[in-house]
């Protein structure tokens, strides 16, 4: 998923009254919340931080893919990537509309981001530099964020689940087509094999790092999970990225970037070495290689895009003025 460093609110997290217990009874029974059941206000700010945050990434993730739009190899390369940059941005329109109904409009969403109040994934503050980013992005990255994203189809939210059912369903597709990038230039020339072990070695330990830090280290993830917020921890999420993802690393011929990696036998998973957290934590705070470059980019789309944004809500206007004379 495209979250990271989520904490609830726990400032009403101690709720009590017969609201309370029919919604503790519901979490309980899986009995999916709707934007006009009673909640407890942590579980609805915990969901707006989690699911705007969501969407804000989908949206700045964007930006490392369209690089390449003009650049990609062939027509239908082209096309393909253009069809996988337009779906992010459709997914993020679902996902502000699904943090709409709990009551923050969605200027207010893009003015937490724009004013760095608000957060989106650490994994699109690293540039692309060759094509083979493209497919270890869809690859990786959007394999990472399927294993992430399936469980929230069943989430307690219920516009949150629903709006996930279908992003799963296109993810897949981008997870697909990065894969297929990498068969082709893991199977081809020399040149072209060493550009898409070239990518794998930059972007594994940021998508082993975009389940979150350890959970040790998460403080909160128990409460999220005893809402159904989450369904898995975060290491447990990244030992099965792991184990997914080896397999298919060895069909294409790559090394993962690892000299920690080995099979257990005892556990019937993959041991994987540590990632740099610091590195993790820096790009968080605004210190990676991209995140002036991403927040600036999405700033000047904000702003050159103010006239339509005015220019619908003058025509909305008029139609209502005409429908009242």
């Amino acid at each position: 998923m495209y979250t990271q460093l989520v904490q609830p609110d726990e400032s009403s997290a101690g709720d009590a009254g017969p609201e309370a217990s029919v919604f503790e009874d519901k979490i309980d029974r899986a009995v999916t919340i709707e934007p006009t059941d009673w909640m407890p206000e942590a579980y609805r700010k915990t969901l707006l931080r989690q699911i705007s945050q969501h969407a804000h990434s989908e949206i700045v993730g964007m930006l490392p893919e369209a690089n390449w739009l003009t650049r990609a190899p062939s027509l239908e390369r082209k096309l393909i990537l253009l069809a996988k940059v337009q779906d992010e941005g459709g997914h993020g329109l679902y996902l502000y509309s699904a943090a709409e109904t709990l009551g923050t409009s969605r200027d207010d969403m893009i003015d937490a981001l724009l004013e760095k109040r608000a957060k989106y994934s650490s994994i699109f503050n690293y540039p692309t530099l060759t094509w083979a980013d493209v497919g270890a992005i869809g690859w990786l990255v959007d394999g990472a964020a399927i294993i992430n994203q399936i469980p929230l189809t069943q989430c307690s939210y219920g516009p949150y689940a629903r709006a996930m059912v279908r992003i799963c369903k296109e993810e897949s597709f981008h997870q697909r087509q990065g894969y297929d990038v990498m068969v082709t230039l893991a199977r081809g020339t020399p040149e072209q094999h060493a550009m898409a072990q070239d990518a794998l070695d930059r972007w594994w330990w940021p998508s082993v790092m975009m389940f979150g830090p350890p959970d040790a280290e998460s403080a909160h993830n128990e409460q999220s999970m005893r809402w159904k917020i989450k369904l898995f921890s975060n290491d447990a999420l990244r030992q099965k990225f792991v184990d997914q993802t080896i397999p298919q690393a060895d069909a294409l011929g790559l090394t993962i970037p690892d000299p920690d990696l080995r099979w257990n036998e005892a556990t019937q998973h993959y041991d994987f070495g540590t990632p740099d957290w610091s590195e993790f934590y820096e790009v968080i705070r605004g210190n990676g290689p991209c995140n002036r470059e991403r927040l600036g980019a999405r700033r000047a789309a904000h702003e050159d895009g103010a006239w339509v944004r005015e220019a619908a809500l003058a025509y909305e206007r008029k139609v209502r003025e005409r429908a009242t004379a």
